[in-house]
């Protein structure tokens, strides 16, 4: 039986009623849950259930603030949790199913915009619906034409499709997805700067400082690194680096003056830039360290390539 065959064949019938989905409803969709004061709430039995609460997490961490309740907890006391404020995104591809019937005149007693996503535009749910978004498919990927998996790949599709076009509509940037998402790679890539990962305690040396005496600063200033200031700005910084290279120098003398080795007018960065450009910045220029300041160009501190690293800048 030739596998990499079948799973292939899935994938397309799957992608085929994807591309020719209708999306005629999803205007007036938009407009309602773009126009809800409260929440969008999500409700669906089954396999229709198991989407509708991904639905739910992609709308709440896009900028539509949105739950998931089950039918059958609605008929339980969950309908408590429906305000007038807010509308309801109901989901069943035959569209009678029965838990999910039964809320339906309760919803609209509320008097709160039903949202429809069903494959039966005649069907109970659809007649209830101010908007009606289709999932109609010609077949499921299934061999037996039976299990939810082409109308479930449909339905999925379609709530990505609404919580996109609330993000356009909403104008929903970089920053805002961040503001919801602070933890884990994609929020401190997005949301976590330069400032936030600073040190503001750090080594300084003086301009008439021999190299021992900047070296034993530098040491006891742990960050491989000692910068020279003047009037609180950057004039230039020694590395270990920069005091290796030294060393190797016929001219080499601890009792020489530490500025003379160090680099001159360094490379700096403002506190407000994202730590994942910082990242880059330094990478690309193979910069173990930069001074932090700010826009009179004085220091407020210095951020350390492995500060960022530590944090889980990517």
């Amino acid at each position: 039986m030739d596998f990499k065959k079948i799973a292939k064949e899935v994938l397309e019938i799957e992608a085929n009623e994807l591309l020719k989905a209708d999306v005629s409803g999803i205007e007036k969709a938009v407009e309602i849950a773009y126009n809800t004061k409260g929440k969008l709430i999500v409700t669906g039995v089954g396999k229709s259930g198991l989407i509708g609460s991904k639905i739910a997490a992609t709308l709440a961490s896009t900028g539509t603030p949105s739950f998931f309740i089950h039918p059958t907890e609605a008929l339980h006391g969950d309908l408590g949790m429906i305000t007038k404020d807010d509308s309801v995104l109901a989901i069943s591809y035959s569209g009678e199913s029965e838990e999910l019937i039964k809320i339906l005149p309760h919803i609209k007693r509320f008097e709160v915009p039903l949202i429809a996503m069903t494959g039966d535009k005649n069907s109970t749910l659809a007649k209830y619906a101010d908007a009606l978004i289709n999932i109609h498919i010609d077949k499921e990927a299934c061999p037996l034409n039976v299990a939810p998996t082409s109308s479930t790949t449909l339905t999925l599709a379609m709530g990505d499709a609404l919580a996109v076009c609330l993000m356009k509509k909403r104008n929903f940037t970089k920053e805002d997805f961040a503001s919801f998402h602070p933890g884990g790679s994609l929020g401190k890539k997005l949301f976590i700067k330069v400032k936030d990962l600073m040190k503001e305690n750090f080594p300084i040396a003086n301009k008439d400082d021999n190299l021992k005496e900047a070296i034993i600063k530098m040491t006891e200033g742990k960050l491989g690194h000692i910068l020279f200031l003047e009037d609180n700005r950057v004039r230039a910084i020694l590395s270990d680096g920069d005091l290796r290279r030294a060393m190797m120098s016929e001219d080499f003398d601890l009792e020489k003056k530490a500025i003379e080795f160090a680099t001159k007018n360094p490379k700096t960065i403002k506190k407000d830039i994202l730590a994942s450009d910082a990242l880059k910045f330094m990478e690309e220029n193979k910069i173990q360290l930069l001074p932090v300041v700010n826009e009179k160009e004085e220091v407020l501190g210095v951020i350390h390539i492995h500060d960022l690293v530590e944090a889980g800048i990517k």
